[in-house]
């Protein structure tokens, strides 16, 4: 699903306006019934007080629309208008006598701090006052507003986007902003809702499909995509029957010290649950007992020296080579990655260890073969490229990174990013069981495991990624986020490619 800014929806609308000749007001009375339709279907008549606070924009005039709506429906209803301006759009105007005709009362005006009316933590609260079109932040009394509201405890419903929040930058440290229990937006997701320092302000999100022109939609060039099941499904290539394990590639695994090797452990066999058709694992000798007992079908190669690596030869040609998982960062190490990278000739995955070798070492950049990717983790991905002032700095500055060096960047989180020059893709799947041990090992063997049967590099990252969200989503259905395991995001590979072809009804 295409994710497109501000400036790009808006122009949507005009176009929509135009060539289905509507006005604004009925793409605006479309737009808000969804919105009542999903509150109507939640509460199915409760009784339940319902207050609705509207700008006097455009955004106040979707909740002018889903205000009359649910008073039709019997609701109780109260409703405030947010007077932070003199001006009225001409769409809250129409909505605004509609309300008041067919409600037979008039919205209770909010002037100042004094007109603030009391929120209890049974109310549901409809934010409806700014929508996308901020463009400073909310200040004096309408900030403490933003504020009250937050602190009533009752839950909250934003409109398109949580009010205070930007749809292009990061608000300031302490700026007030609706902290929205769920978001309803509109035609597509925003930016916004899936960076870690503002995601907190939405809450659950889902897309409400207004239809806006289909044709612009198309053209229009997204700001970044979202991959859900839809997308990775896209991506996903079914075997043919007459095929044997040389089609699905060779990968190396490299890595591993003395206490480290389960990292190694985790990989392999997450390289092979992702359909690799052979696995070598390169390793110090104290690695090859556990790894000949943890992972039988993998074959296991081992250094001369027992606790680290120091000289990374091996005979084998492989299709792809994994490298960094618990290897140390030792002087021997580092000369071992580095003559790796001289003869290297094939794709290659770099994580942990690997990364801050990279950023220590960043004349090693220049060695990276086109198309590597890197996994790294905030703070990994600090030491590589250094200070941000904020996650949109933090992509402009990947953006700037991996077009220099012609790499395929996998920023884990919450929501993991995956970048490629200026086109970024963002991770729909996983949950907060995921932030455990081990589990970006496992992901750097799916990654690497499909890299192996031919997928591009960058198809491999969001599939994989995709793949190693959904696997801990089936771990988390069935025994909660608390005790899932690494170990058991790689064993449930199979269940997420089945998930992942099975048709939802």
């Amino acid at each position: 699903m295409k994710i497109l800014s501000a400036e790009q929806l808006q122009e949507a609308d005009k176009v929509t306006l135009k060539t289905e000749g509507i006005s604004s007001t009925r793409l605006m009375e479309r737009a808000a019934s969804l919105v009542f339709n999903e509150i109507h279907t939640r509460l199915e008549g409760a009784d339940i007080c319902i207050k609705i606070f509207c700008g006097i924009g455009n955004n106040g005039g979707d909740g002018l629309v889903v205000a009359r709506l649910l008073h039709k429906y019997g609701y109780k209803v109260k409703v405030y208008v947010v007077n932070y301006s003199d001006k009225r759009s001409d769409d809250f105007l129409i909505n605004y006598d509609r309300y008041t005709k067919e409600s037979h009362c008039s919205p209770q005006s909010i002037d100042g701090e004094e007109d603030f009316p009391e929120i209890s933590p049974g109310d549901f609260v409809v934010d409806s006052i700014f929508g996308i079109g901020l463009n400073r932040p909310a200040s004096g009394w309408l900030g403490k507003l933003l504020n009250h509201i937050n602190h009533s405890g009752a839950f909250c419903l934003a409109v398109d986007m949580p009010s205070g929040l930007f749809p292009d930058k990061v608000p300031a440290q302490g700026t007030p902003v609706i902290k929205a229990n769920y978001t309803l937006t509109f035609q597509t997701p925003k930016i916004v809702f899936f960076l870690p320092q503002t995601m907190k302000f939405s809450g659950e999100v889902q897309v409400l499909d207004i239809g806006l022109d289909r044709s612009f939609l198309k053209e229009a060039k997204a700001v970044a995509q979202l991959i859900g099941k839809r997308e990775a499904r896209q991506l996903y290539k079914p075997r043919n029957k007459n095929t044997h394990k040389g089609d699905y590639g060779h990968t190396l695994v490299v890595g591993g010290s003395y206490g480290k090797i389960g990292s190694i452990v985790l990989s392999a066999k997450s390289t092979l649950r992702a359909g690799a058709g052979l696995c070598s694992v390169f390793v110090p000798k104290c690695g090859y007992e556990i790894l000949q007992t943890q992972v039988p079908e993998a074959m296991v190669i081992t250094d001369k020296d027992n606790h680290e690596l120091t000289n990374i030869e091996t005979d084998i040609k492989p299709d792809v080579v994994c490298f960094g998982m618990g290897a140390g960062k030792s002087a021997k190490t580092v000369e071992a990655f580095k003559l790796l990278l001289e003869k290297n000739e094939n794709p290659l995955l770099i994580d942990a260890d690997g990364l801050n070798i990279l950023s220590e070492n960043k004349d090693l950049f220049e060695l990276l073969p086109k198309d590597s990717v890197l996994t790294p983790h905030p703070k990994e991905l600090n030491r590589l490229i250094g200070e941000w002032e904020d996650d949109f700095e933090k992509i402009e500055k990947i953006e700037k990174f991996t077009k220099r060096f012609k790499i395929i960047l996998v920023l884990k989180g919450a929501h993991t990013f995956i970048f490629s020059g200026k086109h970024i893709y963002i991770n729909n799947s996983g949950n907060p069981g995921m932030a455990t041990a081990g589990s970006g090992d496992v992901l750097s063997g799916i990654i690497a495991g499909l890299i192996s049967q031919k997928y591009e590099p960058l198809v491999a990252a969001i599939l994989g990624v995709y793949l190693h969200g959904l696997s801990g989503d089936i771990c988390a259905e069935e025994m909660g986020y608390e005790a899932i395991l690494s170990g058991e995001i790689s064993d449930n590979l199979g269940k997420a490619f089945l998930a992942l072809k099975k048709d939802d009804n």
